[in-house]
């Protein structure tokens, strides 16, 4: 059985929004590098059961690709706490991928949130002097 959800465009929102720590492999069926790096996607799930493991066929939802600017497959997606923190193309090696966990895991979101909430704080000035960001 598998340890991975399969995410669309209807569950896309409330699976992030749920909180907590979120990975999305975003691939599809032809790509042989995503292939290949399933196997060590699930046996990361099945190790990490406490996170959501899901997985976005490219294919299937061209839309939510599009909404993410996905652009190359597979690509590595962690979202903690409904923010976004991670994004990278290609294979991953199973240590590169447990390390980012661990990172993902020991992630201050309220340092996260404060720096998001300073940079929309400074964006407005920055376009009204005409600074590029």
């Amino acid at each position: 059985m598998s340890s991975t959800v399969e995410i669309t465009a209807q569950n896309f929102d409330a699976t992030i929004a749920k909180g907590g720590i979120v990975l999305l492999d975003w691939w599809a069926g032809w790509c042989a590098p995503c292939r290949a790096f399933a196997p060590t996607f699930e046996a990361a799930a099945t190790q990490h059961p406490d996170i959501v493991f899901g997985k976005v066929n490219t294919e299937e939802q061209p839309d939510l690709s599009a909404g993410f600017q996905v652009r190359s497959i597979p690509t590595l997606m962690i979202f903690k706490d409904g923010i976004l923190i991670f994004s990278q193309p290609g294979m991953l090696p199973s240590h590169v991928l447990d390390d980012l966990i661990i990172q993902a895991r020991a992630l201050d979101m309220d340092a996260v949130r404060a720096e998001i909430a300073e940079k929309e704080k400074q964006a407005p000035a920055k376009m009204a002097s005409g600074s590029p960001s």
